[in-house]
């Protein structure tokens, strides 16, 4: 198991993750047609021509969710009982076929819940694409388990 049990979260922590993608076009595709999401500026290459980004982007919920799942070997990979919720979600710039993703973690608060049996983790995440232009943040609170103890 790759994930961190509640104990091994220390607020102020970063997280620099080493695993990256590549952004496909056939991911793109692929992301819109499983969320029925047919918007033709990730679609259409000829209406997104007409536009000001010149070309298709790609799905911001596609973005946020590459973001999510390059951060769990090093997260809760094994320790995650639920996500709780991702706030303050933004998309500062946009991510286009052939951009490679990376994130970065940082640990922003813990604590124990009500019976001290898990934790609850809020964490920023940071997603990058190769020029290290920004180009999805938001928070992600995860209800985690706590570590065994010995008996």
């Amino acid at each position: 198991m790759a994930g961190k049990y509640y104990e091994a979260f220390t607020p102020g922590e970063s997280i620099a993750h080493e695993k990256r993608r590549t952004v496909s076009e056939s991911d793109n595709q692929r992301f819109c047609d499983l969320t029925m999401n047919q918007q033709p500026l990730h679609l259409d290459a000829e209406f997104a021509a007409e536009t000001q980004f010149g070309e298709r982007l790609v799905n911001g919920l596609y973005t946020m969710s590459l973001a999510v799942g390059l951060t769990i070997p090093d997260t809760t990979d094994g320790t995650i009982v639920a996500n709780l919720s991702y706030d303050a979600v933004e998309h500062p710039a946009p991510v286009v076929h052939g951009d490679t993703i990376r994130a970065e973690t940082t640990v922003l608060e813990k604590h124990l819940t009500s019976d001290e049996e898990r934790g609850v983790v809020t964490m920023q995440v940071d997603a990058y694409k190769q020029d290290d232009t920004l180009v999805c943040t938001f928070e992600r609170t995860a209800l985690v388990e706590r570590a065994p103890t010995e008996d």
